[in-house]
């Protein structure tokens, strides 16, 4: 590993574990066990190290995205869930500071990114229905919704575990299922039984409780 590829690891890791904004440059520098002026050679500030690091993220989801494009499908939208947990794990400092976000270079990188996945989970939901697997849109606008939000449950998961303490990747994955199954045909239920099983078709969250007392007092 050379000294720029570590200092960008070990950035990551700062980064994750205490804030983009609560490490400073000659802490960093410590962790990797040069001067801090040896690290400014290579990064000459924390905004280009941070760009480092995005395009390190970034060349990921170009190499998953670039097996996925050839064949629009919703094995390829299960993929790119897992993706983006992946990332979000790798790289929580991003996903969960909204002033990184709002970093010029950052926030035009996850626009591209947000932008292209939901293109690619209309292609999917396009190619499903030319199949027959999906039934045509019953509604104006329900299928881009579906699109929109199979974006952002994955993008936003992390937040919620900050919140709520669930990670389960698979629960959120689900989540996006269930919106969409009810729009198969049973040839899409069937190819979706044949690639996730039958237990889990039957089993895509918590059955919805029927008594209305449990939810209101009177």
């Amino acid at each position: 590993m050379t000294t720029k590829e570590k200092i960008i690891t070990e950035g990551i890791k700062a980064f994750n574990k205490s804030g983009f904004n609560s490490v400073n440059l000659f802490e960093l520098a410590q962790t990797v066990g040069i001067s801090r002026g040896n690290l400014t050679y290579h990064f000459k500030d924390k905004d280009v190290l941070l760009k480092s690091i995005v395009d390190k993220m970034w060349s990921k989801i170009e190499t998953e995205r670039n097996k996925a494009r050839q064949f629009p499908s919703f094995e390829n939208l299960h993929n790119e869930v897992r993706l983006y947990f992946r990332l979000q794990k790798d790289y929580a400092f991003i996903f969960l500071d909204s002033h990184v976000q709002k970093n010029k270079y950052v926030n035009k990188r996850f626009k591209e990114m947000s932008l292209q996945s939901i293109q690619d989970n209309n292609a999917a939901i396009a190619f499903a229905i030319e199949l027959g697997n999906m039934k045509p849109e019953p509604i104006d606008g329900i299928y881009h919704n579906i699109a929109f939000i199979s974006w952002m449950l994955p993008f936003y998961w992390l937040s919620q575990k900050v919140i709520l303490g669930e990670m389960d990747e698979t629960k959120g994955e689900k989540m996006i299922w269930s919106l969409l199954v009810p729009h198969f045909t049973p040839k899409g239920i069937k190819a979706f039984v044949k690639f996730f099983g039958k237990k889990y078709y039957k089993n895509l969250g918590k059955p919805f409780e029927m008594d209305i007392h449990s939810f209101i007092s009177f």
